[in-house]
């Protein structure tokens, strides 16, 4: 018989198949060339130290995952020993995937918190303050669980104050949906601060607070979250990103509102300090208040009256004295300036004899015969008025000449 290709492959994959002793087993091995596809299969090798063989794992069995594999992560896998007849080539088709020395759910609480950590959900620069009176406390919480009771309990008895209950599933397949959902609706009531919690259990009971769409939901809160869930040594994924971890129900309440015994101390205790204060501030005044009235006798004040008037008295003519002086000194100073400004006067030159000629038309001054010519219109200014002329004819004269023929 011959077989094409196909076939063979084909006979091969049914042998395997109907072989039960390769068939739903565990296996043990490290992962190496770990590939996530886009349609949502797992392509990775199991290796051991002098072997390898192909496995894969589709999409509907990674939905059940509760961790993503990695490179170099120790595993059992469950599955069957398939051919992918493509290429010929075996491999081991998984139905399951476990961690190898590490609970399943608490490798998937680590990768999921180092996850979030890495985006910044824990910093305590991301929380929200809690209000120190509140007037309104939201809880989400199973209205069935010790829980709601341990609230409703601390806070009648420590400050009363409205509780308005969102009542959540806290356990179970439904419960992580369940939890966001109450988280959401109690941001739209008109309450102060949110307390989410239950009581304690082991960690498969808890791991609705460990799904990553509750820690998102209480990251993205607009109100406080208190995480109150399990125990004091119970520690979930929403105690890390809630704005305040208690490490039970009862504890979360006392921490969201103050004690009124407390309160009534401190009110008592800062009326205390306010009367002390007001009445050591009333006698340090009165004593001031002493002092100042004797010092202040009614002889005394007039002799500062006296005094005062009396220094004032003697600043006065002191400024007096120097303003005499600066206008003295000034009025010196200006009688110097005119004097000088009288001796170089043009009038005084007019006085002894002299005249200023001027150009009828635009008042110019005449400083050579080159200014005029025949028949223009002249102005010859002397000391006690002006002569009207006109210019009949010029002439050069030496005035140095002329000085010495005089």
């Amino acid at each position: 018989m011959i077989y094409t290709v196909s076939e063979l492959n084909t006979h091969i994959k049914q042998l395997l198949k109907n072989e039960l002793s390769i068939n739903q087993i565990w296996v043990r091995g490290e992962i190496s060339n770990f590939k996530k596809h886009t349609s949502g299969h797992y392509y990775f090798t199991l290796k051991d130290r002098n072997n390898q063989i192909s496995c894969v794992s589709f999409r509907s069995t990674n939905r059940n995952i509760k961790f993503e594999p990695e490179d170099s992560m120790q595993v059992l896998i469950f599955g069957s020993i398939d051919v992918y007849k493509v290429r010929g080539q075996y491999q081991l088709n998984v139905f399951d995937i476990r961690p190898d020395g590490i609970g399943e759910l608490y490798k998937a609480y680590e990768q999921l918190k180092n996850q979030l950590d890495s985006e910044g959900f824990f910093k305590d620069t991301n929380k929200k303050s809690i209000p120190e009176f509140p007037h309104r406390i939201g809880v989400a919480t199973s209205t069935k669980g010790a829980a709601i009771h341990d609230i409703m309990n601390v806070v009648k008895r420590r400050f009363p104050v409205d509780i308005l209950i969102s009542p959540t599933i806290v356990q179970g397949e439904q419960s992580a949906s369940s939890i966001v959902d109450s988280i959401e609706k109690l941001n739209q009531c008109s309450v102060d601060v949110i307390i989410l919690g239950r009581g304690g259990g082991s960690l498969e009971d808890l791991w609705s607070f460990n799904e990553e769409i509750v820690a998102r939901a209480i990251y993205s809160s607009q109100k406080p979250v208190i995480s109150a869930v399990g125990h004091e040594t119970d520690y979930t994924i929403a105690d890390f990103t809630a704005d305040m971890r208690a490490p039970t129900p009862s504890a979360a309440a006392e921490l969201v509102v103050p004690d009124y015994m407390d309160i009534i101390r401190r009110i008592n205790n800062l009326s205390s300090r306010m009367e002390n204060a007001i009445t050591n501030k009333i006698t340090e005044k009165s004593t001031q208040l002493y002092y100042v009235q004797k010092r202040m006798h009614p002889e005394r004040l007039y002799d500062n009256i006296r005094q005062n008037q009396q220094q004032v008295d003697e600043l006065l003519s002191r400024m007096e004295y120097s303003i005499k002086n600066v206008l003295k000194s000034k009025k010196s100073s200006l009688q110097i300036h005119a004097n000088h400004l009288q001796a170089v006067s043009p009038l005084k030159t007019l006085e002894r004899g002299y005249s200023i000629t001027t150009d009828s038309k635009n008042g110019s001054v005449i400083k050579s015969i080159d200014n005029v010519s025949n028949g223009d219109s002249l102005d010859i200014i002397v000391k006690d008025g002006i002569i009207k002329c006109s210019v009949k004819n010029t002439s050069k004269k030496s005035l140095k000449h002329n000085s010495a023929k005089d």
